[in-house]
């Protein structure tokens, strides 16, 4: 039997919209989170008011130039210029150099 959870409910016109839990009882539910994995609402912003796709909205939102990210990665400038255009930009290996580069899990490169 699992131990009771410090739940507090927040209603929205008076109607029950989110539940609000301890942190330590949230990481006890979902132990495969990692807050490393988190996608920080900069990048959300870039994403949908800039329209950038993750690769390029990560790279700015890190504060790297394109020269700096390409050269890590192993491609071109103008590869890597070519990727951030691109609505599916990339395969797996080349998300793997660029997430590399910028030293972030892969998984938050991918759509």
């Amino acid at each position: 039997m699992k131990p009771p959870i410090n739940v507090q409910i927040l209603e929205q016109d008076g109607v029950p919209a989110f539940a609000v839990i301890p942190y330590n009882d949230f990481l006890s539910a979902f132990p495969e989170y990692k807050e490393d994995d988190a996608v920080p609402h900069e990048v959300v912003g870039l994403v949908i008011k800039k329209g950038y796709n993750l690769v390029k909205a990560w790279r700015v939102y890190l504060g790297k130039k394109q020269r700096e990210v390409a050269k890590k990665a192993g491609i071109t400038q103008a590869a890597l210029s070519q990727m951030e255009r691109a609505e599916n930009p990339n395969r797996s290996a080349t998300l793997e150099k660029l997430a590399a580069a910028m030293d972030i899990s892969v998984e938050l490169l991918r759509d």
